[in-house]
């Protein structure tokens, strides 16, 4: 394998992940900022790539790692396509949706295996829930609410070696897209495609200049569930992460505990936490590299969701700043 890119926050964690798989050998890290390249190398006893196309050119190997910056992302996977390499690639895939359209065509086009760092769809609380949803155990769901939140801009999470990733012309992202989207990915993932979406984002501490720190989104499903987002990097608590309600059962996840409520289900009174859940399964990059490897099971995440409707809205500019404004 290969480091492409080794500028992501996660870049320490999956460098340790890695180092103790036996099965896997890091042969380059190529990265822009070559001080950060040479400190990921030492760490996985690579070589230093002196470009990307020492990498792209190397047939041994079989798949690369993609931790750039995001705006970097683009040039990256479409180059590791053209060399057949597989990829995980850190989220978000791209800036733009016309530049993740172009990514995800030449991924498939290819043939290649892709993923992305979705851990919480590994959760087993998530899983148990996506089981009873599919067992029509809710009943006709009526709303959903997430929140994935933290203290990076109180603490100045950012300020220093990660600064990048306050900077939404390279990151693609602020605070609330920067965690927003692994909620956002676990609330379609259970209840499916979106209708319609307003949302409201802002800077509170303003630590990072034109960066916004918190949000929150008011969701239509398609299904015709309400459901609210909220994400951000000010919050000195994050006690509940996920409420499901539906018209014959009630769940929530509160301090990763799993409160759940249904007659259906024999021992389910939503009083204690529910603890029959799944066994966890592995990390997404474990899944990838096993995928890699050979395993046929593994259940990645694909580069494109099923299509859905464009919400009818649009970004507003000037005084509104980060808000929304409905079209029509």
């Amino acid at each position: 394998m290969a480091f492409v890119g080794c500028a992501h926050i996660h870049t320490p964690a999956f460098v340790k992940l890695l180092k103790g798989r036996e099965d896997v050998a890091v042969k380059w890290v190529w990265d822009h900022d070559a001080a950060r390249a040479e400190k990921r190398a030492g760490e996985l006893g690579a070589r230093v790539a002196k470009s990307a196309d020492d990498v792209w050119g190397d047939g041994g190997v079989r798949a690369v790692v993609i931790c750039s910056e995001t705006d970097r992302h683009r040039d990256l996977v479409m180059a590791a396509a053209k060399a057949g390499k597989h990829m995980f690639v850190e989220k978000p895939l791209g800036i733009t949706a016309a530049e993740s359209r172009d990514m995800a065509g030449a991924i498939e086009k290819a043939g290649l295996l892709f993923t992305t760092g979705y851990f919480m769809r590994t959760q087993p609380e998530h899983l148990f829930l996506k089981e009873q949803i599919a067992a029509g155990a809710f009943g006709t769901i009526t709303r959903a609410e997430a929140w994935n939140c933290h203290a990076g801009a109180i603490k100045g999470w950012f300020d220093t070696e990660w600064r990048w990733m306050a900077d939404p012309r390279v990151a693609g992202a602020g605070g609330f897209g920067d965690l927003g989207t692994h909620s956002l990915d676990i609330l379609m993932w259970l209840l499916g495609g979106i209708d319609s979406v307003a949302a409201d984002i802002r800077a509170v501490v303003k630590k990072y200049p034109d960066c916004d720190e918190t949000g929150q989104a008011l969701i239509r499903f398609k299904s015709g569930a309400t459901g609210t987002l909220t994400a951000g990097w000010v919050d000195v608590a994050n006690p509940v992460t996920l409420m499901i309600a539906g018209t014959e059962a009630h769940a929530a996840l509160v301090n990763g505990q799993l409160f759940f409520k249904c007659e259906k289900v024999k021992g389910a009174d939503g009083k204690a936490p529910w603890t029959q859940l799944p066994e966890k399964p592995p990390l997404p990059l474990h899944q990838f590299v096993d995928a890699v490897a050979g395993a046929k099971d593994r259940p990645l995440v694909t580069p494109r969701r099923p299509r859905t409707a464009s919400p009818p809205w649009r970004r507003c500019t000037g005084r509104e700043g980060g808000r929304l404004a409905k079209v029509g």
